[in-house]
């Protein structure tokens, strides 16, 4: 694999058996309370390796939101420059990581510009990479932390379609960005926090002005550094 630009940055490493145990136990447990239960998270492991662990090996799709109280997530028209992210449409990650980073920001108090991504690298033979990062948001909000508790919830991937893969480079690169052009129902969900987010000190600030006339100038430069 080709190295990634610098700016990127990988996912922490994961635990072992014993925890991937524990984690399909719980999240079998709580699913079996009924619909859209609320996870009450007791294991000793971080918070992200459980969301993660489950969105990975369940092949769920998980949304980050500020709004706690969500039963039915109905398709919304989205505001993309990429014809796939600018549909009518229910959208979510296939990585626990990306969706708990949507989930911690404070936007409606902090208004913000967002520059982010997630990606894994197409290896030989079909074989995805481990992820990789990118996290920037309005040099302001991120003076002010803009951070503050949230809700991840875990949706079935039925329904659900993968953006297209990207070729970036000579590579094959797969974005876990999901759609559904249908209404969902969550399965479960579980709060969260800034502090249980693996790479909050590793989120940059950008301004907003230099970025928007770079991208314009641009459009095939992200992210559009300084």
């Amino acid at each position: 694999m080709s190295e990634l630009p610098s700016h990127f940055i990988s996912r922490p490493a994961m635990p072992g058996a014993g925890a991937v145990a524990a984690f399909d136990e719980l999240f079998d447990r709580a699913v079996s309370d009924g619909p859209n239960a609320l996870i009450d998270y007791d294991l000793p492991w971080p918070r992200w390796q459980f969301v993660s662990h489950v969105v990975d090996s369940r092949r769920l799709i998980a949304h980050g939101s500020q709004n706690a109280t969500i039963e039915r997530f109905e398709p919304r028209q989205a505001q993309d420059a990429h014809p796939f992210g600018n549909r009518k449409a229910v959208y979510g990650a296939s990585d626990g990581l990306w969706a708990m980073y949507y989930a911690i920001l404070d936007r409606a108090t902090h208004p913000m510009l967002l520059l982010n991504s997630a990606l894994r690298v197409e290896l030989a033979g079909d074989v995805l990479s481990d992820p990789w990062y990118f996290f920037s948001i309005s040099q302001p909000a991120l003076d002010a932390r803009a951070f503050r508790p949230g809700t991840l919830y875990f949706l079935p991937g039925d329904g659900f379609e993968p953006m297209p893969p990207l070729s970036v480079a000579g590579q094959q690169v797969h974005i876990p960005q999901w759609a559904s052009l249908e209404a969902v129902a969550p399965l479960a969900r579980i709060s969260v926090a800034p502090e249980d987010f693996p790479l909050l000190d590793r989120i940059r600030g950008h301004d907003d002005a230099t970025v928007l006339a770079r991208a314009k100038a641009d459009p095939d430069g992200f992210p559009w550094l300084d």
